[in-house]
C-alpha cells in the first residue's frame, strides 16, 4: 500500500547470485544507472550514478537466471526501499534495494533472441484466386465475434 515504485535503466554491475532464503529462491544483483551530460563545447561527461541491489523472487528467477549476466543492459521495475544492517565492524549501514516485479534487457542497447514465443504465428494468407468475390478471406475462428470485445477503433 505504501510502496514506492521505481524504474531503473542501467547495467548489471555484479554477477547475479542465486540462493535460497528459507524455502524460497532468490536472485540478487547490483545495477548501476549512470547519467551523462553534454558540456558547452558539445562533448559528453559523466554525471551522477545510482547503484541499487535488485532482488528477484518467484517467476523472475527462471528468466533472469537463464538470460542475464554481469554487463548486460537492463530495465528494472519494482518497489524501492532502504535496507539497514550492521557491517562486520558493528557500524550501522544502509543500502538501496529494489524488489523487482519485472526485469528485462534494454533493447535500445542490445539485441535479444527470444527462446519461447507465447504468440502463435499468424495463419498463412489465402491466395486471392481462391477467394470468391464478396467473400472475406477470414479463417473459421476469426468469423466468430466475442460479444465483450471492443472494436479496434474504440
Amino acid at each position: 500500500m505504501f510502496e514506492t515504485p521505481i524504474t531503473i535503466v542501467g547495467t548489471i554491475a555484479t554477477k547475479p547470485d542465486r540462493r535460497w532464503v528459507g524455502d524460497q529462491e532468490l536472485i540478487k544483483f547490483r545495477v548501476a544507472s549512470n547519467s551523462r551530460r553534454r558540456t558547452a563545447d558539445g562533448t559528453w561527461e559523466p554525471g551522477n550514478s545510482l547503484y541499487a541491489t535488485v532482488n528477484c523472487w518467484g517467476r523472475l528467477i527462471t528468466g533472469v537466471g537463464a538470460g542475464l549476466g554481469k554487463g548486460d543492459p537492463v530495465i528494472v521495475v519494482g518497489n524501492v526501499y532502504t535496507s539497514e544492517y550492521e557491517d562486520r565492524d558493528g557500524n550501522r549501514r544502509s543500502s538501496l534495494e529494489i524488489r523487482a516485479t519485472s526485469v528485462g534487457p534494454d533493447l535500445a542497447r542490445c539485441i535479444v533472441r527470444m527462446e519461447s514465443r507465447k504468440h502463435p504465428e499468424p495463419p498463412a494468407a489465402t491466395p486471392a484466386a481462391q477467394v470468391e468475390p464478396g467473400e472475406d478471406a477470414l479463417d473459421e475462428d476469426a468469423s466468430e465475434v466475442d460479444e465483450g470485445a471492443l472494436p479496434l477503433t474504440a
